[in-house]
């Protein structure tokens, strides 16, 4: 399952990619309803990962990094990690499991590296302006 943070992420960037250059933290907090100080936590994250930046000034605020065709739902995977469900069939944090006797001979490893595969390959395929017909304007 995907953590709050992650969720709350989402909600952040589909709200920057609705709307018309910079926003403000507190108008994405109150018209999304988040906790100000957890998204300052959020947005701290999106823009360490480069995928929202910043700017300050009266006329400052936060906007994507980059068109939302181009932010894929996999980049956002960077707030919760890796996307195995199981430490051996990670990609980017690959360890062998506890508990395991031989990583070639684990019939659980081989199906979940398929998972892992599979949910990678469709995050990578939906991107943040995928839905955005389906999401109300905003209106400022």
């Amino acid at each position: 399952m995907i953590s709050q943070k992650t969720r709350y992420a989402f909600r952040a960037l589909f709200y920057l990619a609705r709307s018309k250059g910079p926003v403000s933290l507190a108008s994405i907090a109150a018209n999304e309803k988040i906790s100000r100080k957890f998204l300052e936590l959020v947005m701290v994250e999106l823009k360490r990962h480069r995928l929202v930046v910043s700017s300050r000034g009266k006329k400052g605020g936060y906007e994507l990094a980059r068109p939302a065709n181009e932010i894929s739902y996999a980049g956002v995977r960077v707030m919760d990690g890796p996307l195995a469900m199981v430490p051996c069939a990670s990609v980017t944090a690959h360890r062998q499991c506890r508990a395991c006797y031989d990583p070639d001979f684990c019939a659980i490893r081989s199906v979940l590296m398929e998972v892992r595969q599979g949910t990678a390959e469709i995050l990578e395929r939906h991107t943040l302006s995928d839905f955005l017909g389906i999401l109300p304007k905003i209106t400022v």
